[in-house]
């Protein structure tokens, strides 16, 4: 009988393109009040009434571009890591994948570990760098659920794991290979963006936002710092890959609506760099572990297609790990630590 339980989360995904599941799965997640931190009142109604009925259709088509014959990439390499891991660990181990919004859910996966009796549950979003609207969202979700366990057994929770070793390790295995093939003139490492008002809630310094140098090195006021946390990332990619000072950008992609959000902005950052004579790049995504809707189709394809249109040549993207054996390798560590 297992003795630990290991819950995988990530994201979530549709169960299908259409535009029914996709607006399901449009309101489950927005109307989350740590990804869209407003009252409830007026987030139901932008969710219900302005984003999940236009977006819906738009989003569904976009899906349709992303989906294969395997389903969501997101999900197909979450249950292959999930089985990859699984046999990495062993028997001592029970390994079940969950998304945080739609199928399969956290409370089937916690529902397995509670018959299963495991004395230990690590729960290990697979978000590389903490924000509330992600690992944070994760981990209330989790708690909700085993509050009202009467035996509640011995809980670990894997908040962030930006520099770690193995994680870096890997995605420059990945990337040496793109840098092997071309000559580029300048890499953009492109991180999922958040509100500025999601990172100035959560400083614990004063100096967030406010104070540009603040994110030049990750410390314990600064820990997790959603923005530290990608520059860190950033910083160590950069020494592992062997990338020159003054050939790399750090953006930030993604946003929605007119509040600001944490700068500098991919989109901006593109429609400059062939102006400066840089037409040859390559892109990471190092917020995500799997390929999705974010790296194959905004990065991919929508950034590219920017990127010409302002004179760029050459946008080649590094995906994500999905099942590389070194992420694999890179989750059983933190597993066993």
């Amino acid at each position: 009988m297992a003795k630990t339980g290991v819950l995988l989360v990530n994201l979530g995904t549709p169960d299908s393109p259409s535009v029914a599941d996709v607006r399901k799965y449009l309101r489950e997640f927005l109307m989350d009040n740590r990804v869209i931190d407003i009252p409830y009142i007026l987030r139901f109604l932008l969710v219900n009434f302005i984003i999940a009925p236009f977006r819906g259709p738009k989003s569904a088509k976009i899906y349709q571009e992303l989906w294969t014959d395997r389903g969501s990439p997101l999900k197909f390499y979450g249950h292959e890591v999930e089985g990859l891991l699984q046999t990495s660990l062993g028997a001592d181990f029970k390994v079940i994948l969950a998304m945080r919004y739609q199928s399969p859910s956290i409370k089937l996966a916690l529902d397995q570990f509670k018959n299963s009796s495991v004395k230990k549950i690590v729960v290990l979003p697979m978000f590389p760098q903490y924000a509330s609207a992600s690992t944070g969202s994760v981990h209330e979700a989790v708690m909700n659920e085993i509050k009202n366990w009467e035996l509640i057994p011995e809980l670990k929770f894997i908040d962030a794991y930006p520099t770690d070793v193995n994680f870096i390790k890997a995605f420059t295995e990945i990337g040496k290979q793109y840098i092997a093939a071309k000559d580029y003139d300048h890499y953009v490492f492109t991180y999922h963006g958040l509100p500025e008002r999601q990172i100035t809630k959560s400083d614990c310094t004063g100096k967030c936002i406010q104070d540009i140098t603040c994110c030049d090195t990750l410390h314990e006021g600064n820990r997790l710092c959603y923005r530290a946390q990608c520059f860190a990332t950033t910083r160590e990619l950069v020494k592992s890959l062997e990338i020159p000072e003054g050939k790399y950008s750090v953006s930030f992609q993604s946003r929605l609506g007119k509040d600001p959000w944490i700068k500098p902005y991919t989109d901006f950052l593109i429609k400059d760099l062939p102006g400066m004579g840089k037409k040859k790049v390559l892109a990471f995504v190092p917020s995500f572990v799997s390929d999705c809707l974010e790296t194959t189709i905004e990065v991919g394809e929508e950034y590219k297609e920017l990127f010409e249109e302002h004179g760029g040549e050459t946008w080649d993207m590094v995906p994500s790990l999905n099942a590389h054996p070194m992420w694999v390798e890179t989750l059983k560590n933190m597993c066993i630590k």
